[in-house]
């Protein structure tokens, strides 16, 4: 069985790199879009099929690498999570 890669290779930090540039540009684009959009924009449009993304990896990425740009909140009429920009939304 293989050993889990734990370093932080080039190539590693660049895929993440790359993936935060891409969420972050979608969802400020598309303020109020869900983890479902995003996941189909990157896998279908942008060619990122092999970084296996679903739905719940996105929304545990944003929570814990775009934070600071990046928001949730509950859509009711759906029961799902929609992103958008933090500065954007008011509390």
């Amino acid at each position: 069985m293989k050993q889990k890669q734990v370093g932080q290779g080039s190539q590693k930090r660049a895929r993440f790199e790359r993936l935060k540039a891409e969420i972050t540009s979608f969802v400020l684009a598309n303020h109020g879009c869900s983890a479902q959009s995003i996941v189909a924009n990157l896998s279908h449009d942008k060619a990122m099929r092999n970084h296996g993304l679903t739905t719940r990896k996105v929304g545990f990425f944003i929570s814990r690498n775009l934070a600071e740009k990046l928001t949730w909140w509950q859509d009711h009429k759906a029961g799902r999570r929609v992103y958008g920009d933090r500065t954007r939304v008011h509390k």
